[in-house]
C-alpha cells in the first residue's frame, strides 16, 4: 500500500483564495464577514495563533476585531464580552482562544457564545448539529482534514490513517 504525501500549504492556499472570492461576492451583496476573537492573557501561542488570524482575515478581506483581556480578567467580564458579541449585529462570528487562564471557566465561556456565530464549531448545538448531518460550525483542525483528504480525493471510510 502505497502512502501519500499531502501538500497541506497548497491546499490551504487554493482554498484561502476560494474564501476571498466568496467574501468578495458577500460584499458585493453589502455584507461584510466579520470575525471576532476575544483573548484573554499573553499565552505565546495564542498570541501567534489570534495574529494569524488577523492576517488571514486581512487577506479575505473579512473584518476581524481583536479584544484583549487582562490575565487577571474576571469570569463575569468575560461573560459580558461574549453577551456583547452575540448581540452585535455586525459581528458574523465569535471565537474565544482558548487556553484561558486558569481561574476562568471556559465551559460556562463556550455555553455563552451564540451556536450561530460560534465559528470553533465547540458549542453544544453545533456539536448536535455535526452527530445529526445538519448544517452548523465544524471545529476548524477535523475539517481541515477533511478538506486535505478531499483536495487529494481520499475517502478515509473503513481507513487508518497516520497524521504527522
Amino acid at each position: 500500500m502505497a502512502a501519500t504525501l499531502i501538500d497541506g500549504r497548497a491546499v490551504a492556499k487554493a482554498f484561502k483564495e476560494e474564501i476571498a472570492q466568496r467574501t468578495q461576492a458577500m460584499i458585493a451583496q453589502g455584507v461584510t464577514p466579520h470575525l471576532a476573537v476575544v483573548l484573554v492573557g499573553e499565552d505565546p501561542a495564542s498570541q501567534v495563533y489570534v495574529r494569524n488570524k488577523e492576517n488571514g482575515c486581512i487577506k479575505a478581506d473579512i473584518r476581524s476585531t481583536v479584544i484583549r483581556l487582562e490575565e487577571s480578567c474576571t469570569q463575569p467580564k468575560l461573560e459580558e464580552t461574549v453577551k456583547r458579541l452575540n448581540a452585535d449585529e455586525s459581528v458574523h462570528g465569535i471565537l474565544v482562544q482558548l487556553p484561558l487562564p486558569r481561574h476562568l471557566d471556559e465551559a460556562s465561556v463556550l455555553r455563552l457564545i451564540d451556536p450561530d456565530k460560534d465559528v470553533d464549531g465547540f458549542h453544544a448545538m453545533n456539536s448536535g448539529r455535526l452527530m445529526n448531518g445538519q448544517p452548523g460550525f465544524v471545529p476548524c483542525t477535523p475539517l481541515g482534514v477533511m478538506k486535505l483528504l478531499e483536495a487529494y480525493g481520499i475517502d478515509p471510510a473503513g481507513k487508518r490513517a497516520v497524521v504527522i
